[in-house]
């Protein structure tokens, strides 16, 4: 059984906004979402810079005891669902009668874990948590929240597979969507905002230190980056069966075409090309397609030296001297972690709709590896139907997704 898994709605909290036309602006004019928190540097941090997105106030929309149990995270990516289920015209009614199913990337909630134990450690009482401080603190915390709010029936899974988490709850979910197994799937990843969230990850120096210009900071691919800029958020995208969305009359942005995947097999922390040639090769293989016909290329590229050098290498070893324009959306929002595989799919959706390509923010000089690609600085106002979106994480899981207009 073989189904077309297509994308029938969208919703987005990120550091370029919470509206879809409002992101596809900032999209358009190259407008940066990154800061330098005075909070972080207070707290010890070797880098305060960070993209930043407004926890959403809930109340009056949901009940006290179900907001109890959210983390910043779930309260982002409730947002972003309940506003991809209205693009998808996907109601409560719709929803108790049916088995939507939910995949989610996550793969933190550090904020919960600390301060339900700095309760319990200063109070020296177990019952002063809070009834709500378990369900905050799970990894699954995501799905659980969301699975519970908006009554869904079908498979509830929370994706943990580090910055590629985001990617493959869709990829995975277009595969379940595809083999019949689910109608329609909810998909995303979220990542927390937060200093708890990436304290660790500032301790070994992986952040940029540019904090004299907060908006030059993240450099995807350029000669003079010096580390990432921890963003975060929510995106959901509705995958659904092309069967489905046509009976409900349901808009149809795009198509899942192929989905790639690898593991790279080798340092934890420091990626190599060979898996991510893998990745790439599986999905442009799985998408039936030549390399001429993809658009555009959405590279992970999170302005890490190794990181951005490798991706290159793996890009240019899979598609030679086709002239796929390549950018990294990271030059704005910084990198989004967990949400980042799905965020970028909405980025591209958008401008793949609008018809341009942001330019690759902050790239000025570059690399012996960044020339060999069709890097875009500025943005272009150009026309594509299908690109291709990368998405790679610690432990060596990569994921690779190729989308078509429709």
């Amino acid at each position: 059984m073989s189904s077309r898994a297509v994308i029938t709605g969208m919703g987005i909290q990120s550091c370029l906004g919470t509206e879809l036309d409002t992101v596809c602006d900032a999209l358009y004019t190259g407008r940066s979402g990154i800061i330098l928190d005075p909070v972080r540097k207070e707290m010890g941090f070797r880098s305060g810079l960070t993209g930043v997105v407004p926890v959403p106030d809930l109340k009056g929309e949901l009940a006290r005891n179900q907001r109890a149990y959210m983390p910043d995270e779930a309260k982002y990516a409730y947002c972003a669902t309940r506003d991809a289920l209205r693009q998808a015209r996907i109601d409560p009614d719709f929803l108790a009668r049916h088995d939507v199913g939910l995949l989610y990337g996550n793969d933190s909630s550090a904020e919960a874990v600390y301060k339900g134990l700095d309760t319990f450690m200063q109070k020296k009482d177990t019952m002063l948590c809070g009834a709500g401080a378990i369900f905050q603190s799970m990894n699954s915390t995501v799905t659980m929240n969301l699975g519970c709010i908006f009554k869904l029936k079908g498979i509830n899974l929370t994706i943990s597979g580090a910055c590629a988490s985001g990617s493959h709850a869709i990829g995975l979910g277009a595969l379940l969507v595809s083999q019949g197994l689910q109608e329609i799937v909810v998909c995303g990843g979220a990542q927390e905002v937060n200093p708890f969230g990436v304290a660790t990850f500032d301790g070994i120096s992986a952040f940029s230190v540019r904090e004299g210009e907060p908006t030059r900071a993240s450099r995807p691919f350029d000669r003079d980056r010096d580390g990432l800029v921890p963003g975060g958020g929510a995106a959901t995208v509705i995958v659904e069966s092309e069967e489905s969305a046509r009976r409900r009359g349901a808009p149809i942005l795009a198509e899942v075409l192929g989905y790639g995947f690898s593991s790279n097999g080798d340092h934890i922390s420091t990626p190599n090309v060979e898996g991510p040639v893998r990745s790439l090769e599986m999905a442009i293989r799985r998408a039936g397609m030549r390399l001429e016909e993809i658009g555009y290329i959405n590279a992970h590229a999170t302005s890490t030296q190794v990181g951005d050098a490798n991706e290159a290498k793996a890009i240019r070893s899979v598609i030679g001297d086709c002239p796929i324009p390549v950018t990294s959306t990271k030059g704005q929002t910084g990198h989004e972690m967990w949400m980042a595989g799905a965020s970028e799919v909405i980025y591209s959706i958008l401008m793949m709709k609008a018809g341009f390509i942001a330019g690759n923010l902050n790239f000025e000089h570059p690399d012996a590896d960044s020339t060999r690609l069709r890097i875009l600085p500025e943005r272009t106002d150009i026309h594509f139907d299908t690109f291709l979106s990368n998405s790679f994480g610690f432990g060596g899981t990569n994921s690779t997704l190729v989308i078509r207009n429709v």
